[in-house]
């Protein structure tokens, strides 16, 4: 038995550019990462390192995040009770959520990096790569998916948002907090929310030529970007105002849009829901649904859009969309 660490770089991993310039670079290695942790050797199982990509997590793939998690996958065949992921945290809600998507194990699968890297001081990658194997190895986190730990919170995967630049307490589940805490070496899991089950495995070559575009409504938005977009993409994510709205003048062309291809309403907000039946002008949340958008619910855009691509890639047909939005949102 073992715990299984899969080191994707980031600024958890960074170190001194030096000659090749100003800044940090990925430059430590998973066993680097390890060495640097008090109590990594008290948790009672063995830690299985291994290194996979060191790249900023702005470089990262869906293919990465499917090879990942097929790695982890195998680890847990193999015995490992928990597997950790470090990376970095620009786009680590993304590849959380999208393992959440797939993962099928009652294993933990656990991801955390770090705000401040190596070089600084008060630096937490080591704090949080220590609570985040700790998450790994508990009983008590078994059967919740895939958690998110920094900060000694535990975050469900599918809440999980980054809501600060630089702050070591960025990430939030903004809806519900976190469902754990990380106290004394202890894991307390506050709460249990529904296991979801997984979606069926995607082939990643269809996934690779999925195309899903983001599109965020602003202040007199003429809807310009929008032209041609069902030529070029395969469905789109509106983030919104408020509850669900747009300008009027993109009604009609999101409206023309949803015809083509699936186009899911969420809200820029940062937290709170889509409504579906309270505001009825041009615009509303009503009014889109009435032109064939669907409704994202609680998903916020960036996640809305994962699972959009993951479904059109498996080749889901919009009934199935809206009732797997209905279930995730």
């Amino acid at each position: 038995m073992s715990i299984t660490l899969f080191a994707l770089g980031g600024t958890i991993a960074m170190g001194d550019a030096g000659q090749d310039g100003p800044g940090v670079l990925p430059r430590l290695t998973g066993a680097d990462l390890t060495a640097a942790v008090p109590g990594l050797a008290d948790l009672g199982e063995p830690l299985d390192v291994r290194d996979v990509l060191a790249v900023p997590s702005a470089n990262l793939t869906y293919r990465h995040v499917l090879d990942l998690v097929d790695a982890a996958s195998r680890a847990v065949a193999a015995g490992a009770v928990g597997v950790v992921v470090t990376q970095g945290t620009d786009t680590l809600e993304e590849s959380a959520f999208l393992a959440d998507l797939l993962w099928p194990h009652a294993a933990p699968l656990v991801f955390t990096g770090a705000m401040r890297n190596p070089t600084l001081a008060g630096a937490d990658g080591p704090a949080n790569l220590l609570a985040a194997a700790r998450v790994a190895a508990a009983p008590a986190a078994r059967d919740l998916g895939v958690l998110v730990t920094l900060n000694d919170d535990v975050h469900a995967a599918r809440w999980v948002r980054k809501t600060h630049s630089t702050s070591t307490a960025t990430f939030v589940s903004p809806d519900v907090g976190p469902i754990g805490l990380v106290v004394e070496e202890e894991v307390r899991v506050l709460a249990r929310p529904e296991r979801r089950e997984p979606l069926p495995p995607v082939d990643p070559t269809r996934l690779g030529a999925t195309r899903v575009a983001l599109h965020t409504a602003t202040l007199d938005d003429d809807g310009g970007l929008l032209g041609g977009l069902a030529g070029t993409h395969h469905g789109l994510v509106v983030a919104g105002f408020g509850v669900g709205h747009v300008p009027g003048a993109l009604a009609p062309m999101l409206g023309a849009l949803a015809a083509q291809i699936p186009v899911v309403l969420t809200s820029r907000s940062g937290a709170g829901s889509v409504l579906r039946h309270t505001y009825g002008a041009v615009g509303s949340e009503s009014d889109l649904q009435r032109r064939g958008l669907l409704n994202g619910g609680m998903l916020d855009p960036y996640k809305a859009k994962v699972l959009l691509r993951l479904l059109l890639a498996a080749g889901v047909d919009r009934p199935a969309i809206a009732a797997t939005l209905a279930r995730h949102g």
